[in-house]
């Protein structure tokens, strides 16, 4: 029954997780969480330059003009009579991006008053002074009006041309991405309705050429998306004293908008605007706007509810297969949805919608990190597991190059290797503990065991198991062992050298003597986890761990025996006596079997262990 709950609990937990970055996703682009930065993601993905139009110039106030003319606030306005005179009825639309306010002089006030009204393509700008107020909306609920219109200011010009406000509202980052083509003040002026400076011009553009307007799609705030043409700096700039000086034929601007206004620094009309680290003048802006409703280019918010939507459902898939799959499977995903939603947010903004950018990139690839991070956590508590498991059966040197460098491979379940196997046993063991203390039997054998273990781990062997007095140690499982087979004899030496000096060591101490007898033997043999699905032992089965066992147990006090297949690897680095064929046990027929005398220390390895 345990067994069961377990999956389904790690199921829930994964629906639940699944679930929780679903509703994050939702909610955190429905309510725009990280508008500021969004817009930044947004203004340079969407606002590429597209071109601007070339039938829009700007006749500017720059510095060149105020080194000439002085300053702005000083001219006459018959400096502006003069322009509209020289420009003539060649331009479809002149719109005058200054504010005539009040009465300066008279003769240079009368003389604009009569330039306008002789041209009647004129366009000025107003200007709408908002404040607060507490309002109540259709369901009776009360609200501040951050933009309640309290007075629009009309120029003195008003009554021989056309108006339209030119107030500007950047984002809270400061960077101008909308307008309001027009407002509405019922308080103050009933049902008429006051377009703004850049609808203006656009309707007498249409006017003059015959066009019916298109009204611009439009945002939930009224507000109408622009869709820069052009960085700043990118139309025509003509300086306004050049104009004045006689330096263009008029005939350049026929069929033209032409927009006048502050084009320095000084002026106080600059705005930063998306996809652009300069700052853009105000009559540039209201260039940009009336190109933007030329060209049919005013992008609108798709529906926040199902873009959000969409956004969740795919940051949900990509959680779910990076939770459950390898990284050649997440991997590809992750970057096919967060290239996919870039692409497909250019393809909208094109077709005229705009989506938060931001979000579904953003959580996708967090919720990839998150499963990342957690399948390294899980790896690594994995490998400790394994690596403090196989620091009680194989030399720690073994399991510290495995941690390091990950070369060594392990096979879970059976397979078939080619291994050295050692049995080694206490002689005489049994009659001796039953003549002892159940301490000193202890004793005995822990300094026993202690002694084989050091003796197997030192020339990075496996320790496969104690039983009973008896250890058995296998070479080149479960990991690649270079020159093993040599490794098993010299463990086995080790062992028997050890072996005099706790011999002596106990018979002093409990009047016994210890002695061991040790048998190697090499060749294939089945090696893995075996056993059962409640206990697994990690060992080695065959007829080669049956023949070093028998051997073992042929041997004599202080003995090793050694096959002659192992004999034949390493008879150039030991040296041993030739015993002759013996019987073993459960052996039909018998098998040649040395007495090792010694170890020669040398590099001289065959080649078949080199290799290995």
């Amino acid at each position: 029954m345990k067994s069961q709950q377990k999956p389904l609990g790690k199921n829930f937990l994964s629906v639940m997780e699944i679930l929780t970055i679903l509703l994050i996703t939702f909610f955190t682009s429905y309510f725009d969480v990280f508008f500021s930065i969004d817009c930044l993601l947004r203004d340079n993905i969407y606002q590429s330059p597209r071109g601007i139009n070339n039938k829009i110039k700007i006749i500017a106030i720059d510095d060149k003009t105020l080194q000439e003319l002085g300053p702005m606030n000083t001219w006459s306005r018959s400096v502006y009579a003069d322009v509209i005179e020289i420009l003539g009825d060649y331009p479809d639309v002149i719109a005058l991006d200054i504010m005539f306010f009040g009465n300066m002089d008279e003769e240079g006030d009368n003389r604009l008053i009569n330039a306008c009204a002789n041209n009647g393509n004129i366009v000025a700008g107003s200007y709408i002074n908002y404040n607060s107020a507490y309002k109540t909306d259709e369901n009776g609920q009360g609200y501040i009006d951050h933009y309640n219109v309290e007075e629009i200011e009309f120029p003195i010009i008003k009554d021989v041309c056309r108006t339209g406000f030119v107030n500007a509202a950047p984002d809270e980052d400061g960077i101008l991405r909308s307008t309001l083509p027009s407002v509405k003040a019922p308080e103050l002026y009933g049902e008429q309705v006051f377009d703004s400076f850049a609808t203006v011009i656009y309707s007498m553009y249409c006017e003059k050429n015959g066009l019916t307007p298109a009204l611009p799609d439009l945002d939930n705030n009224d507000r109408m998306w622009i869709s820069y043409a052009g960085h700043p700096g990118d139309y025509e700039i003509i300086s306004l004293c050049d104009l004045l000086a006689g330096k263009y034929d008029p005939r350049v601007f026929t069929d033209c908008i032409i927009l006048v206004g502050a084009y320095a620094s000084g002026l106080f009309d600059q705005y930063s605007v998306p996809g652009s680290a300069d700052q853009m003048f105000g009559v540039e802006i209201h260039a940009n706007i009336v190109q933007g409703m030329l060209d049919g280019k005013y992008p609108v918010p798709a529906n926040r509810f199902l873009i959000s939507a969409i956004a969740a459902i795919l940051v949900a898939l990509a959680y779910a297969v990076s939770q459950k799959k390898s990284m050649k499977i997440s991997i590809p995903l992750v970057l096919l949805l967060v290239i996919g939603w870039f692409v497909g947010g250019i393809l909208l903004y094109n077709a005229g919608f705009t989506i938060p950018l931001l979000y579904a990139p953003m959580f996708i690839l967090l919720g990839y990190i998150i499963n990342l991070v957690r399948h390294y956590v899980r790896a690594a508590t994995e490998k400790r597991k394994i690596t403090s498991a196989f620091r009680k059966y194989v030399a720690p040197q073994v399991v510290d190059e495995i941690s390091r460098s990950g070369k060594y491979h392990i096979t879970l379940g059976g397979e078939n290797r080619h291994i050295a196997v050692l049995f080694v046993d206490i002689r005489g063991f049994t009659p001796m503990s039953e003549s002892l203390e159940p301490e000193q039997v202890v004793d005995i054998l822990n300094s026993y065991l202690n002694l084989t273990t050091n003796a197997i781990f030192k020339n990075g062997g496996t320790l496969d198991k104690f039983i009973g007095d008896a250890t058995m140690a296998v070479f080149n499982a479960p990991f690649d062992l270079d020159d093993y087979i040599f490794r098993a004899v010299k463990t086995a030496w080790d062992i028997v050298s050890g072996g005099n000096a706790i011999e002596s060591q106990f018979m002093e101490k409990y009047g016994k003597s210890v002695s061991f007898g040790v048998g190697v033997n090499c060749g294939n043999a089945v090696v893995g986890n075996i056993g059962c699905d409640c206990r697994m032992d990690y060992t080695a089965i065959g007829d080669t761990v049956n023949t070093a066992a028998r051997l073992e147990s042929n041997a004599k006090r202080g003995q090793v025996l050694i096959s002659e297949d192992v004999y034949q690897q390493v008879k150039d680095r030991i040296t041993a006596d030739p015993i002759g064929e013996i019987p073993l046990k459960g052996k039909s027929k018998g098998v040649f079997v040395y007495s090792l005398t010694g170890i020669i220390e040398t590099d001289n390895k065959p080649n078949n262990e080199k290799e290995n």
